[in-house]
């Protein structure tokens, strides 16, 4: 009896060395030579677009795309939206009046009136969130998407996922001017917008010590960006 107890704390050491060992992998692996993404092909998995969403005074129509997980099926099954059996949900998005939430690997844009669906990028990406700054729209006529996403294998595993730095993008509600806010290797923490000034700020922590994690060692920085400015540039403050 006193054998087996030894043995089962022993298995609950050995359970939580192991966890606190996935816990604290680092975001950020520093090597000479960035890892290629290999994405293997998943027969269990198969690629969707949502029907389509469209946000309140604009005129394009937008597809999240992803990968969703089919369970227990082959090729020669079909699926029957009706069945309420076990149903397979083929969702890949949440929305609400002015975002877009998920895990998404790209996003189709299609202008009403026209039959072309453009994609957002060409590039591996995983998107969290998508939101339409609809007050500044209302105020300025000027419509833009702030997007939180992963766009590189930071800790080089192999894959891009939210164990990887996420950044902030920015682009018209077309998908167009898709471009980057956050520095590289800097983890986003949070962003809002100021309507009064037409600006969005936001916040990233930078691995200043370089042990790949982001802690109370490294450094908090400070940014925004003014939306209707000539030239769009990402400008850094200091608060304190």
């Amino acid at each position: 009896m006193t054998n087996y107890i030894k043995m089962s704390l022993f298995g609950l050491m050995v359970l939580f060395v192991g966890c606190k060992n996935e816990a604290d992998k680092p975001k950020v692996t520093y090597n000479t030579k960035e890892k290629a993404i290999n994405v293997k092909n998943d027969t269990a998995q198969i690629k969707v677009a949502d029907l389509p969403i469209h946000f309140e005074g604009t005129s394009v129509l937008l597809f999240p795309v992803g990968d969703i997980n089919v369970y227990g099926r082959t090729s020669g099954m079909t699926y029957d939206s009706s069945s309420s059996e076990t149903q397979q949900s083929f969702t890949i998005s949440n929305n609400t009046e002015n975002e877009i939430t998920g895990f998404l690997q790209n996003v189709g844009f299609q202008e009403i009136g026209n039959d072309s669906i453009c994609k957002l990028t060409e590039k591996p990406i995983l998107i969290e969130t998508i939101t339409f700054l609809k007050t500044i729209a209302d105020k300025t006529k000027k419509q833009f998407l702030i997007y939180t996403l992963t766009d590189s294998d930071t800790n080089t595993d192999g894959k891009i996922d939210s164990n990887d730095v996420k950044s902030l993008y920015l682009s018209n509600v077309k998908g167009e001017g898709f471009v980057k806010l956050s520095p590289d290797i800097q983890e986003l923490i949070d962003w809002n917008v100021v309507e009064n000034l037409n600006r969005i700020y936001f916040r990233t922590i930078e691995d200043i010590n370089k042990n790949g994690a982001f802690d109370k060692e490294d450094k908090v920085r400070y940014y925004y960006l003014d939306l209707l400015a000539k030239e769009s540039k990402v400008m850094e403050y200091t608060p304190i």
